[in-house]
């Protein structure tokens, strides 16, 4: 498969709705190149998955989104994507502290607390996948959160002192330009197994909840559309797509 070299560019608005909004937006309008990135400095109306709202102390953390058009990818393995942004977010915090893991599709965790969001919006043309636009929410330099987000947590609060929020975007920029290019080749299987390694309580028997139940059970796959399979204690395999099961914290 023929690798694409994209070049990254910035868009640096001081407040904005959204923006993973924003980047839509504009590219209706202007057919932006792939590899655009809008961050902001005020973000007033983030978006988070399962609808919820992202909180962002202006000035104190990184809100961005980034244009691709993976049209390499299979509409059925968009999953891919997710996988290699989460381990870029991954990757780059790592060099901060130890602790991080993914936390089923794509949450970031320190630990027991959530560290980053990521909202992924993909257009499909058939088996094509022609468009997505990933927005990053990640906490940096947040001391005190006011939202009712139960276990929310910034880089400072991890390591006690503040950090540069261009210098941590070009550090994911740099990251994921290489995680993504793996996409390119046939790296695909070991994307997945480096996301399952990088799984949040891939160690054992936890608690889940799915329509009103709760259970206990082990992580034991992801399959390529991003469905999580899970072992209960009991020798049950359950399969899980999006929205269908939580994590008991």
């Amino acid at each position: 498969m023929e690798t694409k070299e994209i070049n990254y560019s910035f868009i640096h608005l001081s407040e904005t709705a959204s923006t993973n909004t924003y980047l839509q937006q504009l590219d209706a309008e202007t057919n932006l190149p792939e590899g655009t990135i809008v961050y902001t400095d005020t973000q007033s109306s983030g978006r988070g998955q399962r609808g919820n709202s992202w909180e962002s102390e202006p000035h104190k953390n990184l809100t961005f989104s980034l244009l691709l058009r993976p049209d390499h990818i299979p509409a059925n393995e968009q999953f891919l994507l997710s996988q290699v942004v989460s381990l870029a977010i991954v990757d780059v915090l790592n060099r901060y502290a130890a602790g991080f893991s993914i936390k089923w599709p794509n949450d970031i965790y320190w630990e027991d607390r959530k560290i980053a969001g990521i909202l992924i919006e993909n257009v499909l043309s058939g088996s094509t996948f022609s468009r997505a636009i990933i927005g990053i929410g990640l906490n940096v330099n947040q001391t005190v959160f006011l939202s009712d987000a139960p276990n929310p947590v910034s880089l400072f609060q991890i390591t006690g002192h503040t950090h540069s929020l261009e210098q941590t975007l070009d550090q994911f920029v740099d990251t994921f330009r290489t995680r993504y290019l793996e996409t390119f080749s046939q790296s695909a299987q070991r994307i997945r197994e480096e996301y399952f390694a990088s799984l949040y309580r891939n160690d054992g028997y936890y608690p889940f909840c799915s329509d009103g139940e709760t259970f206990r059970a082990a992580i034991t796959d992801v399959e390529p559309d991003g469905h999580l399979i899970l072992s209960t204690e009991s020798g049950e395999t359950k399969r899980f797509a999006f929205k269908e099961v939580s994590f008991l914290l």
